[in-house]
Parts: C-alpha cells; sequence; structure tokens
C-alpha cells in the first residue's frame, strides 16, 4: 500500500509505510539518508532477527535491553543513552527501534533526549506495536508505579509495518494486537464491521495483514488532527482507564488482552451512565469476549479502582475520566466519583466474571 504520512499544520511530522522484506530493503534505503545508525531492540527480538540486521546493515552498533513491561523504567532508558553516548553517536544519527510497543516507547524517548533530539526509525515487529504504539510519537516509560508518566510526544521519521514479523509471533502477542484493534473498532464503525464479518479468521494471519493498514490509517487521520492529545485523541483512549488500572494492580495479562477488559467494562458504564446503546454494547462485549477465549481472573476490583485515580487523564479533583463507547463509531467522555467508580468497579465485576 501507499505510505501514509502524519502531519500537523501541513508539516509532515512522519511517514508509516506498510511492505514486506523491510529489514532487506525498506530500512536500508531509509538509512542512507543518515551518517549514523544505532539500532535499539530487546533480548527476544535479537535473538530472532539479530542476523538478519547484520545482514541488511552491516556492523551497526546494536543494543538490546531485557525483553518486557517490566523492563520499562528510567534505569533501562538511561542504559540506552549509555550506550548510544558510548557510541559516539552525533546530531546526524537515526535511531531504530526494532521490537514491540516497550522498545518502540523507550527508544522513542532516547531520541528525542539524546542531543536534544535525533532522528528515529520505528520497525514494529508486534501485531499492537503495528496498530497503535509507533504509530503517533507517544514516548514513555513507567514511573513511581504509574504506567508512561514520563514521557514526551515525538514523533518517527518513519514506521515500516511488515506482517511477515506476525509468523514468530505466540497467540497471546497476536491477542495482545487484536485488543487495540478492538478498541479502534469500537471508534470507527467500518472497522468494526469488518470485525464481525470475520469473528472465525480473528486469528488467521493473512486476516491480520489485511486489516492491519486500516487500523494504520485510522490511527494515522486521528494523530493528523491531534498530535499532542488536546481533543479528539483522547478518544484512543478508549477502555485504557480501566485496563491500566488492573495491568497496574494484577500485570499477569497483557497489555491488550487488560484493553479488552476494560473496554468490556467500561461498555458496562457506558450502558448505566452515557445513555449508550445497549444492543450494541453489549456486542461489542461479546467480541471482546470472543477475542479473549473466556473471561480471565481479576484481582480486586476496588484496589484496580484506586490505581485508576492516579490516571493521566483525571482532573485532578478524585474523580476518574474515562472514554467510554457509546454507539457503533460513537464515543464520548464519561467522568465519575472515585467513590462511584469504585462502587461501580466491583458490582461490574460480578457481573462479567
Amino acid at each position: 500500500m501507499k505510505s501514509i504520512v502524519i502531519h500537523t499544520e501541513k508539516k509532515e511530522v512522519s511517514r508509516v509505510t506498510c511492505r514486506k522484506n523491510v529489514l532487506q530493503r525498506a530500512l536500508p534505503e531509509a538509512l542512507s539518508a543518515y551518517k549514523e545508525a544505532f539500532v535499539f531492540t530487546d533480548e527476544t527480538v535479537r535473538a530472532l532477527y539479530g542476523k538478519k540486521v547484520r545482514a541488511a546493515l552491516g556492523d551497526v552498533p546494536m543494543h538490546a535491553m531485557p525483553a518486557g513491561e517490566e523492563h520499562k523504567t528510567p534505569e533501562t532508558l538511561l542504559s540506552l543513552l549509555a550506550a548510544m553516548a558510548g557510541a559516539g553517536l552525533h546530531r546526524n544519527a537515526c535511531l531504530v527501534c526494532l521490537g514491540g510497543g516497550v522498545v518502540g516507547d523507550i527508544g522513542g524517548l532516547a531520541a528525542s533526549l539524546y542531543m536534544r533530539g535525533i532522528a528515529c526509525i520505528q520497525v514494529p515487529t508486534t501485531l499492537l506495536s503495528q496498530v497503535d504504539s509507533s504509530v503517533g510519537g507517544k514516548t514513555a516509560v513507567d514511573f513511581m508505579g504509574v504506567k508512561n508518566l514520563v514521557g514526551a510526544f515525538f514523533q518517527p521519521r518513519q514506521v515500516f509495518a511488515d506482517p511477515a514479523f506476525f509468523a514468530t509471533l505466540p497467540p497471546r502477542e497476536i491477542r495482545c494486537g487484536l485488543g487495540e484493534i478492538v478498541k479502534h473498532g469500537a471508534l470507527d464503525g467500518d472497522i468494526y464491521d469488518t470485525l464481525q464479518a470475520n469473528r472465525d479468521r480473528l486469528f488467521d494471519l493473512d486476516f491480520l495483514a489485511e486489516i492491519v493498514p486500516a487500523n494504520i490509517a485510522f490511527k494515522a487521520r486521528v494523530v493528523r488532527a491531534d498530535a499532542t492529545e488536546k481533543g479528539l485523541r483522547k478518544c484512543l483512549n478508549l477502555g485504557h482507564t480501566t485496563a491500566h488500572a488492573f495491568e497496574l494492580l494484577d500485570g499477569k495479562l497483557s497489555h491488550g488482552e487488560y484493553v479488552l477488559v476494560g473496554t468490556m467494562f467500561e461498555a458496562e458504564l457506558a450502558k448505566r451512565h452515557a445513555g449508550g446503546d445497549a444492543a450494541y454494547l453489549d456486542e461489542l462485549q461479546s467480541l471482546c469476549l470472543a477475542v479473549l477465549g473466556g473471561m480471565p481472573a481479576l484481582p480486586d476490583a476496588v484496589e484496580a479502582a484506586r490505581f485508576a485515580l492516579l490516571d493521566k487523564k483525571n482532573t485532578g479533583k478524585g474523580s476518574v475520566v474515562m472514554t467510554v463507547p457509546v454507539a457503533k463509531g460513537k464515543y464520548q467522555l464519561l467522568e465519575l466519583s472515585g467513590e462511584q467508580y469504585c462502587e461501580e468497579l466491583q458490582e461490574i465485576g460480578r457481573k462479567l466474571c
């Protein structure tokens, strides 16, 4: 497909391209514009693709972090910055982030900080990072028990999404990516209809290759209109307030699985407090449950609600602010007091679980 250009105020910010063989073709071509390159990845991705990177890019410096969300920390960020400085990178260098969302978030933040900003290219290797985190320029690390508390908006120069990476993903990683795809479906009627029409193919790699470009295009449209999340882009937080609460408390599921859980809980809140279309929201919850393969065991909802009060989107007045689905392709912001949210979460937990 053609590249999707993300821009704000008529200025190009980044370019997202879906194509095959990005390591062998697209990436070397893109890096020819820079005098220096540095690859940041994690140990799992290095074991899978390190030799291909060497074959394509030669003796390029490479730094691998331990894999996992638990390593999305300031310490990992500083370790990367030290490696970049040790390699003697200059301002005309380009940092390549090869991996999933954690690698992309930390790498993007490092690129924004190093010498006050160097070029960054994202090569997302998971379904989740291709349809979500690599597109839009959000970068961050977790800090003081709060997810993504320290970060910056920093757009990559280019994003290369290759469906060939899906072949090495375990089923849980596919489910994780589908969590964000279903979220996009809750915001975009066309994506929702595609998901419903293909419920028997949701884990089929060919289907995923087909639906990824539509998801990238949807998120790119949102980012174009609101790159720094001052308005429209808040819609992308759908399901995430409750998802992050359970994720921070428990951490036993993947991020995308928690997004599916959060979407189910917040759909229920939309029925009760936002005048949501009950029939549609029941259908959306059923889709989430189909991707999850059944409702997972969850920790205490009251404890999770306390984490939700720390969410970045809140007003700071003891309330919880969420983006909730209300009808096909429609959403709205919902604000509940912390006490009410806590009570509702507990009651909905008993109903759904």
